[in-house]
């Protein structure tokens, strides 16, 4: 049975928050908000936070500086991945995958699916990993990354999560 295995030590992920928005500002960025609320709530630690106009080489710029940092484990985005001529975060971060983790659009999708419909089809969701560094990019809406972090992120950044979770392949993710 998927569970946390209370007999295992927490270990504590140090996540980065990217917001790609037009439109919002560090007072109105509820979604980034949202999940640097969720992972310090979890025990996580907050490696860094910005806010982003969507622009490819903006997006991609701030994605590779922060996975070539020693203390960046993970990063999470929200917004930009739509379908509209703005939305540009899927553009911008998916080439720098060197591993698609397919299965988290697939499972976002199915968890989004209970809460939005139909409508998940427009969300261009999307996870990978580049330079041993987790990715996730989630939608801006600020439901959206609710659904994202509690229902899968939460569970697959604690490494006590069983059978598996992501944070005991972490060291291996360089593995060549």
């Amino acid at each position: 049975m998927p569970g946390i295995d209370d007999n295992l030590e927490f270990k504590p992920v140090r996540i980065a928050i990217l917001t790609v928005s037009d439109t919002r500002t560090p007072e109105t960025d509820t979604s980034g908000q949202a999940l640097v609320d969720r992972l310090e709530a979890a025990g996580h630690k907050l490696a860094d936070r910005k806010l982003i106009r969507d622009d490819i080489p903006k997006i991609r710029s701030a994605v590779q500086e922060w996975i070539a940092r020693e203390d960046v484990d993970a990063v999470i985005s929200t917004g930009g991945t739509g379908l509209t001529g703005r939305d540009v975060t899927y553009e911008a971060v998916t080439p720098l995958f060197e591993k698609t983790i397919e299965g988290f659009s697939v499972v976002f999708h199915k968890v989004s699916m209970e809460t939005v419909g139909l409508s998940t089809l427009q969300s261009r969701a999307t996870g990978g990993v580049a330079n041993g560094t987790v990715i996730f990019c989630l939608p801006g809406s600020t439901g959206a990354v609710k659904d994202g972090w509690d229902k899968i992120l939460v569970h697959q950044l604690d490494r006590r999560y069983r059978p598996c979770n992501l944070v005991e392949l972490m060291p291996r993710l360089t593995e060549r």
